[in-house]
């Protein structure tokens, strides 16, 4: 969504009304004189006006007014955001989506009483079981202290009674984020905390239960109707447990390493509660800085406000109502049907329902082609970085897209029938080629969405995971929903993955969302749903105003009056809902205003569906990104030093 100058409005008011004075104009003439109407919301030909003061409650439980200087820690929290479309990045080009937070903070300390509740309640549910490898791991080393004994606390208990039972004053239907250290306390024990209820569903294997790497020091994020354990009313919390762990993830078990990930980068992490001391891995002094951090980067940047990795106005005509996922899968693996055995639609179609806004009907079908020809070819090329069309000028990471871009036309089976098929290839082979789980692919020109692209293979399987569960996060990005550990941070300007200075944004990675790789969940989060109701509210508004400039510049400008009028009201509502926080009611208020847009615009003699077409496909070439660059916003891998390979 580009800025577009405000005196497009202005230029076409003033060109109206010349035509509409001319004597006889076939403009003016068979219809009764109206004045062009003066618009309070829409703005013709420019971008949405949406804006939202954003509660964020801060509640330290644990961690004393004396541990954590208050007002060092409010300078280091940002005031506002406003967020882009982070694929564009790639090109050069800041696009703003026309949304502006700004940040309203409420630091809460915790009192005794109400610590000595909560810890009361970990030790009830609390479970006594043996180190993890990571613990160990952690003694191996010369650490401050020795963890003794373990206990696993269920991570979603734990958040609902800190959604249902906030201090006074805190009402956690706002972003709440809880910063919680038990360490120092008489009653205080070692913990991690764990979900175990959702295996993967095509291999029936529980990461939560079987892998250390999985027990966690964080979580939030459920929605109200979540399957396994939902909260039953809506709530947006987030709690992180210094005194929990140490764990995998983040890093925070090792206090020896400077290089964690192998790139020879110095990994900033965020260690447990007692490595905060006199000789410590960390300075005490630290610690304000460090849960600032926490806030500022995972909290509001990957979850609460995050941006999307594309653009969230799907490749299509129009916004549709009706979309297919057009699942194709290139049969490779000898003796296995691959897309019978590791896809299961209903849970497929379910799941993408939740970011899909608008999608009355959500169909599936799966087509299989051999794996042969050209496409093994350039399936095989790709992997050892050769390119399959050098012609093209794009590099070998463009193989998959552009050999699926010219077989298109055979893997379209729904003709006319659906608004948009989303178009999925999956590649099954035999081999245990080191391929990634899956990406979701740009367009190699602008940082439009293109193709989804998901792999099977044994090793994949003996990892743990099938296509179902891909396919879900990768449409997820598709979409436009970024991953909870990589993102943009608005007021410096940085787009941020987890490497470097920011290696503890894996924490965001605890959370109850498919675009999380810490698969102990197949379902999109509290924050992910917001957030896509909000992009969709801007999108919709966006696509308003531009009906609404072409619509004053067309052929019969006042035969748009009325709906114009009635657009603008609408997209009003859409805004005052917005910034009271209700994001489904801003999305579907902003859909209503594009429809009248819509009819406003034939009304006025616009070819819309051509100048739809036009907004969509005027691709702007901009010199390619590096492709480490590219792969490492989007592409989903199981590389040696992936934590989701993690024992």
């Amino acid at each position: 969504m580009t800025r577009r100058p405000h005196a497009l409005a202005l230029i076409v008011t003033c060109l109206v009304a010349a035509l509409l004075a001319l004597p006889g104009s076939a403009t003016g003439a068979p219809e009764k004189q109206r004045s062009e109407p003066r618009f309070r919301h829409l703005d013709p030909g420019g971008q949405p006006d949406l804006d939202e003061k954003v509660p964020v409650n801060v509640v330290f439980v644990g961690h004393e007014p004396s541990e954590v200087n208050a007002s060092a820690f409010r300078a280091a929290l940002p005031s506002s955001a406003s967020p882009v479309v982070r694929s564009r990045l790639w090109y050069g080009e800041v696009e703003e989506l026309g949304i502006d937070y700004a940040y309203d903070y409420q630091l809460t300390f915790a009192d005794d009483r109400y610590e000595d509740r909560l810890f009361r309640y970990l030790r009830k549910i609390a479970k006594k079981k043996p180190l993890t490898q990571f613990q160990q791991a952690y003694n191996d080393q010369a650490g401050t202290l020795d963890v003794t004994s373990n206990a696993w606390i269920d991570a979603t208990k734990t958040e609902k009674w800190l959604a249902f039972n906030p201090p006074s004053g805190v009402d956690t239907r706002q972003p709440t984020i809880y910063l919680v250290d038990w360490f120092d306390r008489s009653d205080f024990q070692f913990h991690v905390y764990t979900k175990t209820d959702e295996p993967e569903p095509d291999t029936g294997y529980n990461f939560g239960k079987e892998r250390d790497s999985r027990k966690l020091t964080a979580w939030g994020g459920t929605t109200a109707a979540d399957e396994e354990s939902g909260l039953g009313r809506t709530r947006r919390v987030w709690f992180h447990d210094l005194s929990a762990g140490p764990e995998a993830f983040a890093g925070s078990y090792d206090v020896e390493n400077a290089d964690l990930d192998g790139d020879s980068v110095p990994d900033y992490r965020i260690p447990p509660a007692w490595e905060y001391a006199p000789g410590g891995y960390r300075s005490p002094r630290a610690l304000t800085g460090d849960l600032a951090k926490l806030v500022r980067y995972v909290f509001l940047d990957l979850l609460v406000t995050s941006s999307p990795i594309y653009p969230v106005e799907l490749p299509t005509d129009e916004p549709p109502t009706s979309v297919n996922l057009d699942s194709n899968t290139y049969e490779g693996w000898a003796g296995v049907d691959a897309s019978r055995r590791y896809i299961k639609p209903r849970l497929l179609q379910s799941e993408i329902s939740e970011v899909l806004l608008g999608a009355k009907a959500i169909s599936y079908d799966n087509q299989d082609f051999p794996l042969t020809g050209r496409a093994r070819r350039c399936y095989e090329w790709w992997l050892q970085g050769r390119s399959c069309e050098p012609s093209s000028g794009l590099p070998p990471d463009a193989n998959l897209y552009l050999q699926n871009e010219d077989d298109l036309a055979r893997t379209k089976d729904d003709g006319d029938r659906v608004d948009y098929e989303l178009p999925i290839f999956n590649y099954a082979v035999s081999t245990d080629d080191p391929t990634p789980l899956g990406f979701a692919d740009d367009n190699w020109s602008d940082g439009t969405q293109s193709f989804v692209f998901n792999f099977i293979n044994p090793f994949i399987v003996d990892a743990g995971y099938g296509l179902t569960t891909t396919q879900i996060h990768e449409v997820g990005h598709h979409t436009g929903l970024s991953h909870p550990h990589d993102g943009y941070d608005s007021e410096s300007g940085m787009d941020f993955g987890p490497s470097g200075d920011f290696y503890f944004a894996w924490l965001g990675t605890s959370v109850n969302s498919i675009m999380s790789y810490i698969d102990l969940n197949w379902d999109f989060s509290q924050f992910d749903q917001d957030n896509m109701a909000r992009f969709q509210a801007a999108a919709y508004i966006e696509a308003t105003n531009r009906l609404a400039g072409e619509a004053l510049a067309g052929p019969r400008p006042q035969r748009s009056y009325a709906e114009l009028r009635r657009a603008d009201r609408l997209v009003g509502a859409a805004e005052r809902a917005f910034a009271r926080h209700r994001y489904p009611q801003a999305w579907a208020l902003a859909g209503r205003a594009y429809t009248w847009a819509v009819k406003g615009a034939r009304d006025a003699g616009v070819d819309v569906e051509r100048s739809i077409r036009r907004a969509l496909r005027g691709a702007r070439r901009a010199p390619l990104p590096p492709a480490d660059e590219v792969e490492g916003a989007t592409v989903d891998t199981l590389e040696p030093n992936d934590p989701r390979l993690l024992p």
